[in-house]
C-alpha cells in the first residue's frame, strides 16, 4: 500500500507530462521547420497555378493593348513618330535603355517587330514554348516600353516588371499548351517502355534533378520578388498619401473626378462626385487598404482584403479610363490566392462545363429525354406486353 502510494506522487501529471514534452521538443521543432520550408523552397515549385494567372493575364494585358493601339503604332513606336528614332537612341545613349525598335528606321522592320510583338503576347499567353517565349515577351515589352518612354503610365510600368520577373518562373506548367503536350507525352511514354542503358540513366537522372532543383529555386525566388514588388507598391502608395492633405480630409477622389482628363463619361463622374460622404470613406478605406496590405498576407483577413481591392481596381477602370493599370493590378493580386483556390475554381468550371454538355447531348423534348427509346404507342387497353412471352396479348 504505501508503495503505491509513493508511486503516485512520483508520477508527473498529464499537464506536467506535456509541458515537459513540449520544452524537450520545442528546440528540436524549430530546425526541423527550417529545413522543411528550405526543402519546399530548393526543390518544389509553389504558386505554379498563380504563375499561370499572371502569364494569362499579362499576356492578354499586352495583347489587347497592342491591338487596341494598332491604328496609332506608327504615331506611338514607328518611324512616323514625333520622338524619332534617333531622338530615342540619344536618350538611350544617357539613361542605358535599348529597344529592339530602333535598331532600324525602315518602316517594313518596324512592321515586322509589330506582327512579332503581336504573335509573341498570343503565344505568350497560351503558354507554348514557354520558356523561350517568356524571354522573349520580355524583351518586347522592354523594347516598346522604353520606345515611347513619355507615354507611359504607372500600368506600362508594372507590365515591364511582370514581364521581367515571369521570364525566371515555371510560369508554363499549369493551364497552357506546354502543359498539355507534356501531359500526353507522358500517356504516350507509359504505355511504351524502351531498354535504358545504365550508366546513361544515372547520368541523366542527375542532370534531370540538378535541372528540376534549378527551375524550382529560379521560380520560387521570381514568385516572392513578384509578391514583395505588390507589397511595396501598395505600403508606399498608402504612406504616400498619408502625407498628403487632400486625402486627410477625405476629398481627393472628389477633385479626380472633377478632373477632364480622368472622366470618359462625365456624367456618371458627375453622379458619383455628388455623394461626399461615400466619397470621403472610399478615400479613407483606400488608404486603410493599401497601408495594411502587407501585413494581412498571412491570416485569412486577405480574401476580403483583396476582395475591396479587386472593386476599387474595377472603380478605377470605369470612373477615371485606366482599365489597362487596373487590369495589371488586379493580375498582380492574384499571386496571393493559393493554389487550392484556383484547383477549386478548376474543378467547379470542369463540373458546369461537363453539365452543360450532358445537358445538350440530354436535353429534355417534350416532356421526355431523348436518352429514352421511344415507346409503342397501344391502339386500345387490350395492346400491352405481356412480359416473358415476346407477343402481345
Amino acid at each position: 500500500m504505501q508503495q503505491a502510494e509513493q508511486t503516485s506522487v512520483a508520477a508527473p501529471s498529464p499537464s506536467r507530462r506535456r509541458t515537459e514534452r513540449a520544452e524537450a521538443s520545442g528546440p528540436q521543432r524549430v530546425p526541423e521547420r527550417i529545413g522543411t520550408l528550405l526543402t519546399l523552397l530548393l526543390e518544389q515549385p509553389i504558386s505554379l497555378y498563380a504563375a499561370a494567372v499572371l502569364r494569362i493575364g499579362y499576356g492578354l494585358l499586352y495583347l489587347a493593348f497592342l491591338l487596341r493601339e494598332f491604328p496609332h503604332r506608327d504615331q506611338i513606336w514607328g518611324p512616323g513618330s514625333p520622338w524619332t528614332p534617333e531622338l530615342a537612341r540619344q536618350l538611350f545613349d544617357q539613361t542605358g535603355w535599348a529597344s529592339i525598335l530602333t535598331l532600324s528606321d525602315s518602316r517594313a522592320y518596324f512592321e515586322v517587330c509589330y506582327a512579332l510583338a503581336v504573335f509573341t503576347s498570343a503565344l505568350f499567353m497560351l503558354g507554348w514554348r514557354t520558356r523561350a517565349v517568356s524571354v522573349l515577351f520580355a524583351v518586347v515589352v522592354a523594347s516598346f516600353h522604353a520606345r515611347a518612354i513619355f507615354m507611359t503610365d504607372g500600368g506600362d510600368n508594372l507590365i515591364l516588371l511582370m514581364a521581367v520577373y515571369l521570364a525566371f518562373t515555371a510560369c508554363g506548367r499549369r493551364w497552357s499548351l506546354d502543359a498539355r503536350r507534356t501531359r500526353l507525352r507522358s500517356c504516350a511514354g507509359a504505355t511504351t517502355s524502351m531498354p535504358v542503358d545504365r550508366g546513361t540513366s544515372g547520368l541523366r537522372h542527375q542532370l534531370r534533378t540538378s535541372r528540376r532543383s534549378l527551375t524550382a529555386v529560379l521560380h520560387n525566388c521570381g514568385m516572392f520578388v513578384i509578391a514583395a514588388q505588390v507589397c511595396f507598391l501598395y505600403g508606399s502608395a498608402g504612406l504616400y498619401k498619408v502625407q498628403g492633405g487632400s486625402w486627410d480630409n477625405g476629398t481627393a477622389l472628389h477633385y479626380v473626378l472633377n478632373l477632364d482628363l480622368f472622366r470618359p463619361w462625365p456624367e456618371l463622374s458627375l453622379m458619383v462626385a455628388e455623394h461626399d460622404v461615400l466619397i470621403a470613406i472610399a478615400c479613407y478605406l483606400t488608404v486603410l487598404l493599401q497601408v495594411a496590405f502587407p501585413f494581412v498576407l498571412f491570416g485569412k483577413l486577405k480574401f476580403p482584403v483583396l476582395a475591396m481591392l479587386l472593386g476599387m481596381h474595377a472603380g478605377i477602370a470605369v470612373l477615371m479610363g485606366l482599365p489597362l493599370f487596373s487590369g495589371a493590378m488586379i493580375v498582380a493580386d492574384a499571386v496571393f490566392l493559393p493554389d487550392r483556390f484556383y484547383r477549386a475554381v478548376g474543378r467547379m468550371w470542369r463540373r458546369a462545363v461537363r453539365r452543360a454538355d450532358d445537358r445538350d447531348a440530354g436535353s429534355p423534348v417534350g416532356g421526355e429525354s431523348v436518352l429514352v427509346p421511344p415507346q409503342p404507342a397501344a391502339s386500345s387497353p387490350r395492346a400491352v406486353s405481356a412480359p416473358g412471352r415476346g407477343g402481345r396479348v
